[in-house]
């Protein structure tokens, strides 16, 4: 049965939502109209063309990116929690962040959380240079971070895997070393300590 009623932002969440799945280039305007249950001129109709469509997605996701809001007791704790959010939604949508960038518009998006980091930095007692490096570090480490994990994703199978690599015995001067490094990485705990470290060591003074 065909839908009588649909709202732009309903089109805007199942695009998201194909995007998201598939990629960009999953998204038809056949196939959404399915997904909703409604004629491909509805579609039209409330986003335009499949041009259109996509740069209302683009705009909603720099506006979604622009939502993030600190917690925390401490201006380090609050930095971290912006690293985390940050971590979280550059992973959970990475087709809708490639067509952020694809558009010019990167910078941009990440505005809202460079002005959250620089609140923080400013309430801990950086000011000038020290506080820009502050800032763009901690920036350069989340989307490192997660270029990183998103390329671990989808390299092939090692052969010899890590987990062979280290064995105790090949390092007699530390073997509780060799086992944890045998161990499968923890990206989550992983990532923590070294935004943890990192934002210690920058809102240290003298630091």
């Amino acid at each position: 049965m065909t839908r009588t009623t649909l709202t732009r932002a309903e089109v805007l969440d199942a695009a998201a939502s194909l995007v998201k799945q598939h990629g960009p280039a999953a998204l038809t305007m056949r196939k959404l109209a399915a997904e909703l249950g409604t004629a491909v001129t509805s579609i039209y109709w409330h986003v335009g063309n499949r041009e259109s469509l996509l740069d209302a997605l683009v705009e909603r996701t720099v506006e979604d990116m622009g939502a993030i809001r600190p917690a925390g007791r401490t201006p380090a704790e609050r930095i971290v929690s912006v690293a985390r959010i940050l971590r979280r939604e550059l992973r959970e949508r990475p087709h809708l962040i490639a067509m952020v960038h694809e558009r010019g518009l990167t910078d941009r998006m990440f505005m809202p959380a460079q002005q959250a980091m620089v609140h923080e930095v400013h309430a801990a007692g950086l000011r000038g240079a020290r506080a820009a490096d502050a800032v763009r570090a901690i920036q350069f480490q989340i989307i490192g971070f997660v270029l990183l994990e998103r390329n671990r994703e989808r390299s092939p199978a090692q052969s010899p895997a890590e987990s062979e690599l280290w064995d105790p015995a090949d390092a007699p001067h530390d073997p509780p070393l060799a086992r944890a490094l045998a161990r499968p990485v923890d990206p989550e705990r992983l990532f923590q300590l070294s935004v943890r470290a990192l934002v210690r060591a920058l809102l240290t003074p003298g630091g």
